[in-house]
């Protein structure tokens, strides 16, 4: 019932920038830790970024100093500012949630995944 659902990515030359955007939608009671993974051909999937409900994050140290994690809580919606873009950063990025709905304890969810790709 819950729904992720990624948007903000594309093609972009190193050195830009592009900005995620996850909407968590449906019978929502609380959403406590967001985050983002990515995931290359070839290669595990990792964690890029995460947020908690209070806003204490964590970064890859791949990440650090280049992309910045956020949230609205209003709008449960988390989002993921990338700068600095380097071909390495290309993979599918996945948005992810500890949600809580009523009636149920917490589960994880993960969004459909959205293409980012940087050209050298």
């Amino acid at each position: 019932q819950v729904q992720l659902v990624e948007s903000g990515g594309g093609l972009v030359q190193a050195g830009g920038s592009l900005r995620l955007s996850c909407a968590a939608s449906g019978s929502i009671f609380s959403i406590n830790g967001m985050g983002w993974y990515r995931q290359a051909p070839g290669k595990q999937r990792e964690l890029v970024a995460a947020i908690t409900n209070i806003g204490i994050t964590n970064y890859a140290d791949s990440a650090k100093g280049r992309f910045t994690i956020s949230r609205d809580n209003a709008k449960n919606t988390v989002y993921l500012q990338m700068n600095t873009l380097k071909p390495e950063d290309t993979a599918i990025y996945y948005c992810n949630a500890d949600i809580r709905t009523r009636g149920s304890w917490s589960d994880n969810y993960w969004g459909q995944g959205t293409q980012v790709t940087v050209s050298s």
